[in-house]
């Protein structure tokens, strides 16, 4: 029988004959080894240090193993024994945690608030780990606790030859591994002395005085009576588990050695009983105190001398090799050569063990080598109680690299240290692997219920220590349950002793997710539950109250781990539906959607089972789908329960404070911006008459609820049965229903989508109506009721309410149904869709309805700015066979007016009176058509109000591109040409007229090209441009804006005046045989050409100047520049059966000379530093920019220079040399001023000429260089200078230079105001650029001199 230590544990291994074997099992008794088990640990031991101290023990534990066992065990490969016991481990766990769990939530946490705190810390399968743990009982390579250390011989006097039974077992060699010190152990002989034994009670004495005499004095005689039938069993302390022997398919080379199976009973360590099967033995007390009498003689007269004195003697021979530095030695064994001491105690290897397989013959992992010598010492130290040698001999180990950090934290104070040592000793366990191997992961598990059981909680869950964290790094990355279970207790002890219940609840989660991949599900729900408990713990929040007053928030409101619930709730819902428990699972699905309060685009936490998440995609989808699929589930098989759960979602669809009414005849287009400016435009025109802006709902008549619905999840939820909740208060009969409520069948939302779902109610009675609530059933499953009344604003009246947060009384949708008195409805004839082609004009039909009880005798209908719109019927004269046409416009900037509808009569009730509105589609995209109209009864009665709208969209049909130059010619100043481009695919765009509007010029047409457009094809339009001198305005327009700009320079109010008038001519350019041209006095075209070009203008002013207020415009800029030119297109479709026209803003012509530099000039010049437009400098700078660079300032070169085609020139230079006229066209393009130029021709150098082209000749000017010359305002002189070419040859034009003094007349100082003289006030000098100069060739004897550029 061998005796092995674990700690403070001894275990022991029995051999015994076949006839003790017999004899216990026919008394009905366990193995031997097991009933000495029976009697561990032994009370009130003492032992001695090598300092002769006595060391009190109050219990010294045994552990006691048959020999042929442990013999056996080391024979099976270590990483195949460390595999199962991970398995067997989990195996145990997996078969009692059902109960365990049971148990636990059946005592409740009432009755464990009544249990001391140690009790709380220990958990059933923390118990079952740990005991798992230290029940191994096999020899280990890195340590000594489980080696040898007694061999108890016991024999039977009822053997035929008991003394040669001895001398057999006496000289049987061991079967270990070479590294189990097999010379050091304590060889005990036992004799077993039955009552109904041969031997007598004299022959048995001297058969025990003879084994004294041969063997020592090591021997016991042990008379038991053993009677027949054996005695009741007596309750003994439970056996530790232990590894179950390897199956024969598991070990082969077992095969032949496997012992007979042990019965499973009570008092057998390896088999799977039950847990609540108890271990009892059926003995007398007297047996029992004869066992007892023996267990405590060996070990006190025997087993602790014994180890007494191998510790005195090792100490001995460890101490001589400490007593000089070991750098004496080193050198000693450098430069002598001298071998180092032995070290003690010295282990003699057994010849018997050569052979044996498994482990004895694998060399140690990683390179582990066996226990070093000093271990021993160390161990036997450490169960002795001499602490001091132990500590030290640990100390030495742990610097050499050859263990003892795992000890040191048992032997020493607590410090910051152990945390180390701790660390250290996990640290070189596993090798440079990702997985830990299994012999890693036990030695792992070892240490830690080592440290667990051997250090004071308080102690180890210390700051300084942090014990909880040593067991979270012991289980690393394993996937196995003892890993899950160390993080389980972790979990365990962070909670309940440092309440770090974040950090508990993560390693409960990980405990779950591991335990979830090996198939322990109870364990797996309730560590997610433990963990879900802790995060509902609201943290503790040190902040000062007035942090919940600033923020609007409640002390009481909880701001949860969304995310990390999440996490924690959809895994357990799922094991809780595969288990049965349908209904919790509802719950917890239902808990889950809860949306988060961050941005969409987030990383989600994965959900914590066998599957991992996808990228940053959202769970929401999951969580929907497995709430639909066990909600339907439960329906399907316990309806009953659906009702008793009372199930809420905890997440809110309706935004109370987005809900609005919708009174009749308000359109659901447009921003309510708008409306209250149409409202504005509407009491700046009507002064006189007010406007009632009361809003009611008349009986029986609709109106709507538009019920705001957001869904915070990132998922696609649908609604059903979407209806509101009402209560009304009238005076009829209550039998009778009042109002009549939609129910939209279904609503679709997307991830994250906010919708206004618009829902219809109408009122048969006048009463008062209170929208409470919004019904649907979610998901199409469970009904959901929803308040839509929301908190009231907050009250600071008096000092209470300012102290302490009082709201006013919530807020509700409550409208009035009203008997109908005067009452608009307007509406579209037609409600589809409208969709219009760019420039494409559309009639749409109206009806007003007088819904109402009175006549109504006025209507009118504010239309606004935004969009081209003109109300009436157009009339038949809308053509015209002039080519041009003058307009006078008003040239403001200001709205149109309110169009008043011309009634016959006024309309009756009931009755319906036509309206056609005509729009032109100049913007591309989408937009919204928005119709105030404005009706009362009499003269004497207020305004009332009502609104239409209607979305349109227009899209590409032209792609226009305009260019203007100067002309080369004489007829004309400018060329216009127009290029445009089909976005059709399939129809052909007929263009059937092309005209032009400006203040100063007017067009003719130069070539044209096919006016059908074929789709994606292109058209060009060439024309040319003539200043129009006969209108009015485009001098009061110049001479109006720099009065206005000067004030507001100057800082000054502006005054609401509007700009003069101004005469505009229009152009007709292009016709078409089978059409007529469209008159631009047409009061619809005449309409929308102002509309187009005043959003233009004002967009223009806008952005030019954006500080100068919008409602300062009209007063300040005209709405045409005297030098603007408008395009118009008109088209045809005539397969679409559309028309229209496109109108192309911005082109300007002609010539400008900085009309508001004076006023700039001045305004710097002043001391004018704030005004109302400008408060700081960078605002004043912004301001006067840009009016320096708006087009009202422009500034260019009025005279413009071109070469007149000088034709075919021919000669004969034998008769000499040959004089070449040339013409020069110098324009005056500024409409205003004279200009005084002067042209200087010079030749220019053949290196200077383009190099492109070879043998060019400068121009040989001959005669007047410079001519001196006034151009009048909009005129045009030709200079003829000469060139003298004496050979034939190409020859250039340049080299000329002009210089321009633009002539304007000013008033001298002290002469008469009328007398003004001219004077030259801006100067400009042009020169003809390389790149467009003329050349002429000239051939000799018949070549032509061509004109090429």
């Amino acid at each position: 029988m061998v005796l092995e230590e674990n700690m403070e544990v001894d275990l022991m291994d029995s051999e015994a004959v076949d006839d003790l074997s017999e004899l216990l099992e026919s008394s009905a008794l366990p193995p031997l080894q097991n009933i000495l088990q029976s009697f561990s640990p032994l009370p009130q031991v003492t032992t001695r240090t090598t300092a002769l101290v006595s060391v009190p023990h109050s219990s010294f534990a045994l552990r006691f193993s048959d020999l042929a066992e442990v013999e056996e065990a080391c024979r099976e490969p270590e990483e195949q024994r460390a595999l199962r016991s991970l398995d067997w481990i989990a195996a145990r766990i997996n078969k009692r945690c059902e109960k365990w769990v049971q148990d636990m939530e059946e005592r409740g946490e009432r009755e464990l608030s009544r249990v001391s705190e140690e009790d709380r810390l220990r958990t059933p399968w923390w118990d079952e780990v740990r005991r798992c743990a230290e029940g191994d009982f096999v020899p280990d390579r890195y340590e000594g606790w489980n080696h040898p250390v007694a061999l108890i011989l016991a024999v039977s006097t009822t053997a035929p030859n008991p003394l040669q039974a001895i001398t057999s077992l006496y000289s049987r060699n061991l079967q270990f591994p070479s590294w189990v010190d097999t010379t050091n152990v304590l060889r005990y002989i036992l004799i077993v002395h039955p009552q109904n034994s041969s031997f007598s009670d004299e022959e048995a004495n001297a058969l025990f005085n003879a084994v004294k005499k041969q063997y020592g004095l090591h021997s016991y005689l042990l008379s038991l009576d053993l009677p027949t039938p054996p005695p009741a069993p007596i309750p003994v302390p439970a056996l530790l588990p232990r590894l179950p022997p390897p199956s024969v398919l598991e070990s082969p080379q077992l095969q032949r050695r496997q012992p007979p199976p042990t019965p499973v009973t009570p008092n057998n360590p390896g088999g799977l009983t039950s847990p609540h099967v108890l271990n009892t033995l059926q003995m007398m007390e007297k047996d029992i105190q004869s066992t007892a009498r023996f267990a405590r003689e060996f070990v006190v007269m025997s087993l602790i001398p014994w180890m007494e004195k191998c510790v005195v003697e090792w100490n001995e021979s460890y101490s001589s090799t400490r007593r000089l530095p070991s750098r004496l030695f080193s050198s000693t064994r450098r430069l002598f050569g001298s071998p180092s001491p032995s070290p003690a105690p010295g282990h003699t290897s057994s010849a018997s063990v050569s052979s044996l397989p498994g482990r004895s013959a694998s060399l140690p992992i990683n390179g582990a080598p066996a226990p070093p010598p000093h271990r021993r010492l160390a161990e036997f130290a450490t169960i002795l109680g001499d602490f001091k040698l132990a500590g030290s001999v640990w100390e030495s180990l742990r610097k050499e690299s050859k263990g003892g950090s795992d000890m040191l934290p048992l032997l020493s104070a607590p410090s910051p240290a152990l945390h180390l040592h701790a660390s250290n000793a996990l640290a070189v366990l596993p090798p440079p692997t990702e997985e830990l191997p299994p012999h890693v992961q036990l030695r792992a598990l070892l240490y830690c219920t080592r440290w667990e059981a051997g250090i004071d909680p308080r102690d180890l869950l210390s700051d300084a220590l942090e014990g909880e964290r040593w067991l979270v790094w012991a289980a690393g990355n394993a996937e196995e349950v003892p890993a899950a279970l160390l993080l389980a207790h972790a979990a365990l002890l962070s909670s309940m002793r440092k309440r770090s219940y974040r950090r508990a609840a993560l390693w409960y989660v990980t405990a779950a997710s591991r335990l979830e991949k090996c198939g322990i599900k109870p364990l797996t729900i309730y560590f997610l539950r433990k963990a879900r408990e802790l995060y509902e713990i609201r943290p503790t929040k040190e902040l000062s109250p007035s942090f919940w007053d600033s923020e609007n928030k409640s002390e009481s409101n909880t701001e949860n781990f969304v995310d990390v619930r999440s996490g924690i709730e959809y895994p357990l819902g799922r094991l809780l539906y595969t288990t049965g428990h349908v209904a919790e699972a509802v719950r917890l699905f239902l808990d889950i959607l809860r949306g988060s309060p961050y941005p969409t685009l987030q990383a989600p936490v994965s959900a914590l089972s066998l599957e991992d998440g996808d990228g940053f995609a959202s769970e929401d989808k999951s969580y929907l789908d497995d709430f639909r699929v066990a909600f339907a589930h439960m329906q399907s098989t316990e309806p009953e329960a659906v009702s008793t759960l009372n199930l809420t979602i905890p997440l809110k669809f309706c935004q109370p404070k987005q809900c609005k009414i919708r009174f009749p005849g308000e359109s659901t287009l447009g921003d309510a911006s708008i409306w209250e400016r149409r409202e504005e435009e509407w009491r700046t025109f009507q002064k006189v008459a007010p406007l009632v802006t009361s809003k009611k709902v008349c009986a029986n008549e609709y109106f709507w609820v538009d019920l705001a619905l957001s869904n915070p999840l990132a998922a696609e939820v649908n609604l059903s049965n979407v209806t509101l909740v009402v209560v009304t208060k009238h005076a009829g009969e209550a039998e009778e229903p009042l109002v009549d409520i939609e129910v939209v069948q279904e609503v679709v939302l997307s991830p994250k989508e906010t919708r206004n779902i618009p829902i219809a109610l109408k009122c048969s009675k006048a009463s008062t109506i209170l929208i409470s609530a919004a019904k649907f059933d979610f998901l199409a499953l469970l009904p959901v009721t929803e308040s839509l009344s929301h908190r009231g604003r907050r009250l600071h009246d008096t000092q209470a309410q300012r102290i302490t947060p009082t709201y006013a009384p919530d807020v509700q949708l409550k409208i009035d149904v009203a008997f109908s008195q005067i009452k608009l409805v307007p509406s579209f004839v037609e409600d589809h869709p409208v969709i219009l082609k760019q420039g494409e004009t559309r009639e749409l039909g109206l009806w007003l309805l007088n819904a109402g009880e009175t006549a109504v005798q006025e209507i009118w209908v504010v239309t606004g700015s935004e969009h081209e719109i003109w109300l009436g019927n157009e009339g038949d004269d809308v053509t015209t066979s002039s080519k041009t046409e003058i307009i006078r416009s008003s040239n403001s900037l200001r709205v149109s007016e309110p169009h008043k509808v011309s009634l016959a009569q006024p309309l009756l009730p009931n009755e319906r009176a036509n309206l056609s509105v005509l729009i032109h589609g100049q913007q591309l995209g989408a937009h919204d058509l928005l119709l105030f109209f404005a009706y009362r009864e009499s003269d004497s009665t207020p305004f009332h109000s009502a609104r239409l709208g209607k979305s349109f969209e227009v899209q590409s049909l032209l792609d226009v591109e305009v260019s203007l130059q100067p002309s080369r010619s004489q007829d004309h100043s400018f060329i216009l040409n127009v290029e445009m481009t089909s976005s059709l695919q399939s129809s052909s765009v007929n263009i059937k007229q092309i005209s032009t509007i400006s203040p100063s010029w007017k067009f003719k047409p130069i070539f044209n090209s096919e006016e059908d457009l074929a789709p994606s094809q292109s058209g060009r339009f060439t024309f040319g441009a003539e200043q129009w001198l006969d209108g009015e305005g485009k001098n009061e327009s110049l001479e109006f804006v720099s009065k206005e700009l000067g004030d507001v320079l100057q800082g000054n109010m502006v005054p609401p005046s509007d700009p003069p008038e101004i005469d505009l001519i229009c152009s007709h350019l292009l016709e078409t045989p089978t059409s007529q041209t469209r008159t631009c006095h047409s009061g619809s075209l005449q309409t929308f050409l102002h509309s187009g070009r005043r959003r233009y203008s004002s967009d223009v002013a806008a952005q030019q100047h954006p500080h100068i207020p919008l409602e300062s415009h009209p007063n300040v800029f005209p709405l045409y520049n005297p030098l603007s030119v408008d395009l118009m297109i008109f088209w045809e479709i005539p397969s679409q059966k559309r028309q229209g026209y496109i109108a192309v803003y911005g082109t300007k012509a002609g010539a400008a000379h900085a009309a508001l530099n004076d006023i700039l000039d001045k305004a710097e010049n002043s001391k004018v530093k704030r005004s109302m437009y400008a408060q700081t400098v960078r605002e004043k700078k912004e301001l006067f920019e840009g009016i320096r660079t708006s087009e009202w300032n422009a500034e260019m070169d009025p005279i413009g220079v071109s070469i007149l085609d000088v034709g075919q020139i021919e000669h004969d230079f034998s008769k000499g040399p040959c004089h070449v006229p040339l013409s020069f066209l110098v324009r005056n393009h500024s409409p205003l001023f004279d200009a005084r130029v002067t042209l200087k021709l010079r030749g220019r150098n053949s290196d200077q000429l383009r190099s492109d082209l070879l043998s060019i000749y400068p121009a040989p000017y001959s005669g007047r260089l410079t001519f001196r010359t006034t151009v009048s305002a909009s005129e045009f002189v030709i200079l003829q200078p000469r060139l003298l070419i004496t050979r034939p040859g190409l020859y250039n034009l340049g080299g000329w230079a002009l210089e321009t003094e633009v002539l304007v007349e000013q008033q001298q100082d002290g002469s008469d105001p009328d007398a003004k003289v001219e004077q030259g006030q801006y100067r400009y000098v042009q020169e003809q650029a390389p790149s467009s100069e003329t050349c002429i060739v000239v051939r000799d004897l018949g070549s032509s001199a061509l004109v090429s550029s």
